[in-house]
């Protein structure tokens, strides 16, 4: 079976925001000053109480994405499970050349994300939680614009859109109405239609039906079930909902403070923690099981 992505050995850490640019300015002159003398220990610049670091302005540093290492073969839904804070929208902007790894490698179909980037922003697309659009322009006004960006446009790239967003649960009018009138819900659903112009190779959707209600996350999923198997779209998913990643996923990574601590189906995930007074094991329990913490209790967290 051909690999679509092959994630090696990646390690990538950011430095959380120090505060506002003067504060760190004034810090720095601070530290500057101090550094001219001795404290007294000998050591120039350092209190005796180990500020050191924080006079001299550095940042401290958060993993983010800690040795991760997987295969995503090609025709395959796969999921990438956990918390948010956990490392999954990390982990998809390195995937999509957004970010450059610390360490390790990543190729999609055969190319590498660093040194060949064009050429894997050519056979990919991606959704994001956040999606940006111009707000004052309709969804097809959105598209179309997008879709020239790919060479495409036409009646033909016209009725194309209007089948995507009808097929999403758009309705007529909506379609051509600005998109700052629309719920955060449905711009997610433009956002989706966006990413199907270029017909990829490879699609990424990161956490693609928060924010929407039951009816759309269903029509969602139904779409990108349809995409798998009738197009043979290879599709990378993260998200943090239990029953999405199953219903949808023929693998499944967990990932747990920028680790993967598991990956394999999920029948074989659930047959990891034995089931309790005859109660089938769930996603969530084996989540519990292998990180001593309940998935939902990270949801209000800001992804890494």
């Amino acid at each position: 079976m051909t690999a679509a992505v092959v994630v090696h050995d990646i390690y990538k850490k950011f430095g959380k925001p120090g505060g506002p640019w003067w504060k760190q300015m004034l810090k720095g002159r601070v530290a500057n000053g101090k550094n001219a003398h001795s404290n007294g220990n000998g050591n120039p610049g350092q209190n005796g109480s180990g500020e050191h670091a924080a006079q001299n302005g550095n940042k401290p540093m958060v993993v983010a994405i800690d040795h991760v290492s997987f295969i995503v073969d090609e025709g395959e839904i796969f999921g990438v499970l956990g918390p948010n804070g956990g490392g999954k929208s990390t982990l998809i902007r390195l995937i999509s050349t957004l970010l450059l790894p610390d360490q390790g490698n990543i190729t999609v179909f055969g190319h590498d994300v660093e040194r060949q980037s064009m050429k894997v922003r050519e056979i990919i697309n991606r959704v994001s939680v956040e999606a940006s659009f111009f707000k004052k322009l309709s969804p097809m006004e959105n598209l179309m614009y997008g879709a020239r960006l790919y060479g495409l446009s036409g009646p033909e790239t016209h009725k194309k859109l209007v089948e995507i967003l009808n097929r999403l649960g758009l309705e007529k009018r909506s379609i051509y109405n600005p998109m700052e009138e629309m719920s955060r819900g449905m711009q997610q659903k433009v956002a989706i239609a966006r990413a199907l112009i270029s017909r990829p190779r490879l699609l990424l959707l990161d956490e693609p039906t928060t924010g929407l209600d039951p009816r759309s996350k269903r029509e969602v999923q139904t779409l990108v079930r349809e995409l798998n198997q009738e197009q043979g779209t290879t599709i990378l998913l993260t998200t943090h909902d239990m029953g999405e990643a199953e219903a949808l996923c023929h693998r499944i990574a967990i990932m747990d403070k920028g680790k993967v601590v598991a990956l394999d189906t999920p029948e074989n995930l659930c047959r990891l923690v034995p089931s309790k007074n005859g109660t089938p094991t769930t996603l969530e329990d084996v989540f519990l099981e292998l990180t001593g913490r309940s998935l939902a209790s990270e949801d209000e967290k800001v992804e890494a």
